[in-house]
């Protein structure tokens, strides 16, 4: 039994038996880490700069592409470091640092997906009301709102998280979570497990419920309006029911395999798990990249100039 302390060092077991294969799977995550990365920049450049772009739903967008860099940074590349160097440990206040940032940006991106919802049957339901209901301004309160809320909550969790006594250094997983350090403390765990579970069923239940809600609301709205700006508004709500669920689905996996035996899982079965996880940072920009027809035409058109740009410039 060993009591960790802040200056302890802990071993991420999912790294151990990935042998010789350690470089393929660097290199998939380095794949995933720079389409991601490029992908949501580029979305979120292209938003920010486009005038035309300038509306509560593209502002809701860029922040999730924003929060998919975040999270995305706070995983791969420390795992791709860790994969190429063959490095299994991870100091116990970087490994609570990760968590947090991991964990506020799953908290983040499904409170985003919410607000998108609410927003979408705002604008399909009330659409003469929607600029004085939604505007620039009131999209820019609620995601301050969004990662104060977070940032608090999270904090809380890693605080509670810190003070328990650690009787293990074994983590079997690549990264590192709150829950993951809780299964390893001794004594009494039950403010940790109660607080962590607490937060995550209300966050997980709470927007759940809103965006069924909303997306119902929205359908039914759609079966009253015109055929074409019904089409319009089933386009724009397909687009983020298939964002929510992709991200829902993995978010979910990964929060509660331990709570599913997920300690009988092989090393490598969580590595896997972990990488299938980050599978929505790629898929969120590719989704509303290729469905957003606004913001794919910027997107092509801005490309398409760049590319005129460069060219002038290698023939002179």
């Amino acid at each position: 039994m060993e009591n960790i302390s802040m200056t302890g060092t802990l071993f991420l077991m999912g790294l151990a038996e990935l042998g010789n294969v350690k470089y393929l799977y660097s290199f998939i995550t380095l794949v995933i880490y720079v389409s991601v990365m490029v992908l949501c920049l580029t979305i979120v450049v292209v938003t920010w700069t486009e005038e035309a772009l300038h509306e509560p739903m593209y502002i809701f967008i860029s922040n999730l592409m924003f929060t998919d860099m975040y999270g995305s940074s706070a995983l791969m590349p420390k795992l791709i470091i860790d994969l190429m160097t063959g490095c299994m440990t991870i100091p116990f206040s970087q490994c609570l640092a990760q968590g947090f940032f991991l964990q506020s940006f799953s908290s983040v991106e499904i409170f985003t997906f919410t607000a998108m919802a609410y927003d979408r049957y705002l604008a399909v339901g009330h659409p003469l009301r929607y600029p004085m209901l939604m505007t620039n301004r009131k999209a820019f309160k609620i995601l301050v709102e969004i990662w104060i809320y977070v940032y608090v909550g999270i904090c809380a969790v890693v605080v509670i998280t810190s003070r328990q006594t650690l009787c293990g250094v074994h983590i079997n997983s690549v990264f590192c979570e709150t829950i993951t350090l809780t299964y390893l403390a001794c004594g009494d765990t039950t403010l940790g497990i109660a607080f962590g579970f607490t937060w995550t069923m209300i966050m997980l239940v709470g927007c759940v419920c809103v965006v069924i809600y909303c997306y119902i609301r929205t359908f039914l709205v759609c079966l009253k309006i015109s055929e074409d700006a019904c089409q319009k508004a089933i386009h724009t709500l397909v687009t983020h029911i298939i964002a929510f669920f992709t991200f829902l689905a993995s978010a979910l996996f990964i929060t509660f395999r331990y709570r599913l035996k997920g300690e009988s899982l092989s090393l490598i079965s969580h590595y896997i798990t972990s990488v299938t996880g980050a599978v929505s940072f790629t898929l969120n920009p590719i989704i509303y990249g290729i469905r957003t027809e606004a913001l794919r035409v910027k997107i092509i058109h801005r490309l398409k100039k760049s590319k005129t740009f460069f060219g002038s410039r290698t023939r002179k």
